[in-house]
């Protein structure tokens, strides 16, 4: 196997790409850089995924404590890019996703000591049969291989995959965005610095050192050597990152997260959990964008909780019977707020006849992320369980909690509204494969 491995740029495939110092589709010189960078990681994720996992939670300590060692060289590379990105006027939204500080740079350190203490999922015997013939079939997890992640604006996403990737036996292939370029060549080099007195391969994980869209272009069709790729960020990011690959992607293209009150609900506990899932973080995805509220809770409820929205300066667009019952103190709702991932302090809100209409608004206008409704009545939120289509649905919680660390994955590697293979937060087990295991004494078929 080691011998393969070690072959691995000489076998006639790999060789046609850089025959003569040419890239066969014609990419330039900084392709053909992206290229020797795609061959070197294919090569470690053999190599990385027959590594024990004491080896892999050891290098995660390791990565865990050069983080906090170096905290001020990264927050220092971190101030770089707020300047730059406020000469250029970026919405305060964006602002908040790239700014670190030393509680983010703890909470990035936690991250990966608490990766660390997650069970290893590679190597776990998902099934296993014994046939009439003797044969012992297992299934077993494995991890994909390589894996490219094309993220924006939050550097913490770099240490994040960095974690979740190493542990899952995956080398990762890391694009940032042009706003965090300084913050992730911090992080990158700090812990590839650390990798290296770990005793990781050299090419674990990897940095696109380039922000423009070539690049990503390039590697998007890079079948042979990256395995699966992960776009993180905006609509249309994912969106042009699905139409160009040539290799499998997960992917979700945004939030439109809804939060249902239902006429059962306690309303002090539905307002603590709206607020929550407004205010609490609103440019993120699992923050909520739509409001719904049953027609007999309608009275009761929004008077008080448009109080508290304006209290926290969030602005409602509301159907006409909220428009109503609010006496004309918010704006009216257009048929594209209930599209909209506002990622921003506007809530669109909707008063709606019962718990069917509730669901159905849900399932035609929602992004498929995460749905809550807020109820006493456990009938009606076993139906809202099963019959909204979304990768996380909840009882009597807010949509915030729709995260990898908070389910107890450890971080994740972004949240999927896919429905092969991974949905919802991906975690570690999502970072895998499996691959048949096969134990016989000498059967052959007849």
């Amino acid at each position: 196997m080691m011998k393969a491995h070690t072959n691995f740029k000489k076998s006639p495939r790999h060789r046609r790409h850089t025959k003569g110092g040419a890239i066969s589709n014609g990419v330039s010189n900084k392709g053909n850089s992206l290229l020797k960078m795609l061959i070197k990681a294919k090569e470690a994720s053999f190599k990385l995924s027959g590594f024990s996992t004491e080896t892999k939670n050891n290098a995660l300590v390791v990565l865990a404590r050069a983080l906090l060692v170096n905290k001020d060289f990264i927050l220092e590379e971190n101030l770089k890019d707020i300047k730059n990105a406020g000469k250029r006027g970026i919405a305060l939204n964006l602002l908040d996703r790239l700014k670190l500080n030393e509680k983010r740079l703890n909470e990035m350190a936690d991250s990966l000591n608490e990766v660390s203490k997650l069970e290893d999922p590679v190597g776990k015997i998902i099934s296993q049969v014994r046939r009439p013939n003797g044969l012992l079939i297992k299934r077993v997890r494995v991890p994909i291989g390589v894996i490219l992640i094309i993220y924006e604006a939050r550097p913490n996403v770099t240490s994040d995959c960095i974690g979740l990737t190493l542990k899952s036996g995956n080398v990762s292939i890391l694009r940032g965005g042009s706003e965090a370029i300084n913050s992730n060549r911090a992080i990158f080099k700090v812990l590839r610095d650390a990798a290296k007195k770990a005793g990781l391969p050299e090419h674990t994980f990897n940095l696109v050192p380039v922000t423009d869209r070539s690049a990503v272009s390039f590697l998007l069709k890079q079948a042979e050597y990256i395995d699966l790729a992960i776009p993180r960020g905006g609509e249309s990011l994912i969106r042009e990152v699905a139409k160009q690959a040539r290799i499998p992607v997960i992917k979700h293209y945004k939030g439109i997260c809804a939060v249902y009150v239902d006429d059962e609900a306690d309303l002090n506990m539905a307002e603590s959990i709206v607020f929550n899932a407004k205010v609490q973080r609103p440019g993120v995805c699992n923050a909520m964008e739509t409001l719904l509220v049953h027609q007999d809770a309608a009275i009761r409820f929004l008077p008080g909780m448009a109080k508290k929205f304006k209290e926290a300066n969030v602005e409602i667009r509301g159907c006409p019977l909220t428009y109503k019952i609010l006496k004309g103190a918010i704006k009216k709702a257009v048929a594209g707020d209930w599209t909209t991932e506002f990622l921003d302090l506007i809530a669109a809100v909707r008063v709606v006849k019962n718990i069917d209409e509730a669901i159905e608004h849900i399932n035609t206008y929602g992004s498929h992320h995460s749905d809550t409704i807020v109820t006493d009545d456990l009938e009606a939120a076993g139906k809202f369980l099963r019959e909204v289509d979304s990768a996380a649905v909840f009882h009597n919680a807010s949509t915030r909690f729709t995260d990898g660390q908070q389910f107890g994955l450890g971080a994740e590697i972004g949240i999927s509204t896919d429905k092969i293979h991974a949905r919802g937060p991906m975690g570690l087990e999502e970072l895998c494969s499996y691959k048949y295991q096969v134990y016989g004494n000498g059967q052959i078929r007849q």
